[in-house]
């Protein structure tokens, strides 16, 4: 592979690897990538470069202590989910554009749209599975699934700078899985505001996505 198709290739994998991490972990990717940048550990392009600037980091880190503790409790999880898709899915789009340049261009818009449209189906994703696991009144699986999150970007970061192509396959393979998910995350979350409107207990009676049959 040649120096010139290398480093398309990682610029490929930085504007995934931001537009996925932003529908899980927004603040989480924005300070990892930023700080990365900063010490001089990654040589990020220029329209990513702001992201390296001390205020951005630590204005990425604040709010990435405050959705620590608001993701670990349920009531508090699922609205910020609510409120963060009118901020994680515009910001996955510009973060996806800024990996490919910094002048406005036709790969920057069409890694815009593609960004924006990864992001929006990783956020929606994880907010109605969160929103299905925020039902049952027991802390430890929504704890369970923060921190499997957590796991999961820090992975991918990895990955995408080290092993892009490895990134990129993987996920592929994510978007298979959630083409398979999403239908039984909807099924799920209707049966949840039926039985809410009925005021039917939910602990009891929501079954495990795996064993949705219909």
């Amino acid at each position: 592979m040649s120096p010139g198709e290398w480093t398309m290739l990682q610029s490929v994998a930085l504007a995934s690897l931001l537009a996925w991490a932003s529908g899980l972990r927004l603040y989480f990717v924005v300070c990892a990538v930023g700080f990365a940048g900063y010490m001089g550990y990654v040589d990020l392009p220029k329209g990513l470069e702001v992201l390296q600037h001390p205020w951005v980091i630590g204005a990425a880190g604040f709010m990435l202590v405050m959705e620590f503790f608001a993701d670990k409790v349920p009531a508090i999880d699922s609205l910020w989910d609510a409120v963060h898709t009118f901020i994680r899915i515009p910001a996955g789009a510009l973060l996806a554009a800024g990996a490919t340049g910094s002048d406005l261009s036709a790969m920057t818009v069409a890694a815009g749209i593609i960004g924006g449209t990864i992001t929006a189906g990783t956020h929606f994703s994880k907010a109605g599975g969160r929103a299905m696991i925020n039902t049952s009144p027991e802390p430890f699986t929504n704890w369970g699934a923060s921190f499997t999150e957590d796991a999961m970007v820090v992975t991918g970061i990895w990955l995408a700078f080290a092993h892009p192509v490895v990134f990129l396959l993987l996920l592929v393979l994510f978007f298979l899985m959630l083409i398979w998910l999403i239908p039984k995350i909807w099924r799920g979350l209707r049966l949840v505001f039926s039985r809410l409107r009925q005021g039917t207990p939910m602990a009891a009676d929501v079954p495990p996505i795996a064993a949705d049959k219909s």
